[in-house]
């Protein structure tokens, strides 16, 4: 997996997997509605996520995750869910801890927030 960190790719990632997960499906104008941008902006950042090999997009505009693309996906919202839940465990309200589990997902590696887990389960 990639070892960079790109908060806009780990965002749009993040959004395919939850549209995904809510429809069954996910194309453009899902996104542009979900993140209430303009469908041509997230068309140019649909094409970087192709060109990283993270996503394709069938005939049908439906857009679909590589292997590589699917695992960060997963990995981003594993920590955004893990740090809301730690952050509202400890009396954050709701909307601080979703703002900053939103940083913090984008702050730490995969394996400081496996090591973290690991310590620290979250139930």
């Amino acid at each position: 997996m990639r070892t960079f960190r790109n908060e806009a790719r780990d965002d749009y990632l993040e959004t395919i997997l939850l549209i995904k997960r809510n429809k069954g499906y996910c194309r453009a104008i899902n996104i542009a509605n979900e993140l209430n941008i303009t469908k041509p902006s997230v068309s140019v950042e649909l094409g970087k996520l192709q060109e990283m090999g993270l996503i394709t997009v069938d005939e049908e505009k439906m857009i679909h995750f590589t292997e590589e693309g699917q695992a960060l996906a997963e990995l981003t919202y594993s920590k955004h869910c893990y740090f809301r839940q730690m952050l509202l465990s400890v009396g954050v309200d709701e909307e601080t801890a979703e703002r900053e589990a939103c940083a913090m997902e984008h702050a730490i590696s995969g394996d400081t927030f496996y090591r973290i887990q690991e310590k620290f389960p979250i139930e």
